[in-house]
């Protein structure tokens, strides 16, 4: 697999790329009020056709828009595209924001940082990509107005020497449960001097809600990364950790956002005794989840459910989802 064809993958199927720390030579980035009169037109133009196909679930459309070189990988970034179905179903698009990178002066494929900066240098936006190919590339936020679910997607475009590629496709939803990023990021801070470990997760829950892309920062984004790491006790060095539940101690690997349902759902990934029947299964993960809330009792009021997460071996098992409510 080339370096190109693993740097979009990652875009489409998980969407997780972190910040790189070393910016790669000679690479420029022009923010949208910055672009020519022609490039504002064509990218406005295929980053709105792409994210309307999205929305009608025009996969014939999107699969003629792949880039060439990313023809092999057509399942990763379908499974991206029924991913978005239920997040954009019933939204009209309204493109947020272009980005348009240039690194074609790159002699190599490299970390690659851009400084997406205002006119008047006020604001800088970080774009980063990992092992990125010489090229111009750029970066169509769009959201999916009126959508129960507010979508938003993310789409990453690449210059084939004739026209603008799709290279890159992810998506979150805007809201849960009628809150969106800026509400839990409001509730984090009031969380965080009572109940550090709601309060981290509610910062994660708004992080997630404010950008599509996990490959950008920008000075608001990294001003919530500074309160959340200022937090005290919080998860941050927690794990792994032990919880004793009458005579059974569970070793608890991690616990994460997990929102596959729509919901602020945390996973709950704990060291199973390998029982493999369903109901031991679950009996199991009912006094794993019990255990933890027990400990964390902050978690039951702020959080909608849990999944669990059982782990054997070096592998995490998806078990199942439970609501709070139904949590002894």
């Amino acid at each position: 697999m080339s370096g190109k064809t693993r740097l979009f993958w990652k875009l489409w199927a998980v969407a997780t790329l972190s910040l790189v720390p070393a910016a790669g030579q000679a690479a420029t980035c022009t923010a949208q009020a910055e672009l020519s009169l022609q490039d504002r037109s064509s990218l406005s133009a295929i980053g709105g056709r792409l994210s309307e196909a999205v929305v009608q679930q025009d996969e014939p459309t999107l699969q003629a828009a792949l880039l060439p070189a990313e023809a092999s990988e057509w399942s990763g970034i379908q499974g991206a595209i029924e991913q978005a179905a239920p997040l954009v179903k019933g939204g009209q698009i309204q493109l947020r924001n272009i980005y348009l990178l240039d690194a074609a002066n790159q002699t190599a494929p490299a970390d690659t940082q851009f400084f997406c900066s205002n006119s008047s240098g006020t604001l800088t936006v970080t774009v980063a990509m990992h092992a990125l190919p010489p090229g111009r590339y750029a970066v169509v936020l769009a959201d999916a107005a009126g959508a129960p679910l507010s979508g938003q997607l993310g789409i990453i475009l690449a210059w084939d020497g004739s026209a603008w590629r799709l290279a890159g496709l992810t998506a979150h939803q805007g809201i849960f449960d009628g809150h969106d990023g800026v509400w839990f990021w409001s509730r984090a801070r009031g969380l965080a001097k009572v109940d550090s470990w709601s309060a981290w997760y509610s910062y994660d829950l708004a992080r997630y809600l404010l950008l599509p892309l996990d490959i950008i920062s920008s000075p608001n984004l990294e001003k919530l990364q500074q309160e959340q790491t200022q937090i005290q006790n919080s998860p941050q060095e927690a794990f792994p950790y032990s919880l004793a539940s009458g005579d059974r101690t569970w070793k608890i690997d991690a616990v994460l956002l997990d929102p596959s349902l729509h919901q602020a759902d945390l996973a709950v990934v704990y060291e199973s005794t390998g029982v493999t029947d369903p109901a031991a299964q679950r009996t199991e993960a009912i006094a794993v989840f019990s255990a933890f809330l027990k400990a964390h009792p902050g978690i039951r009021q702020n959080f909608h459910g849990l999944w669990a997460y059982a782990a054997r071996d070096g592998k995490r098992t998806p078990l199942f989802e439970l609501p709070m409510a139904q949590i002894p």
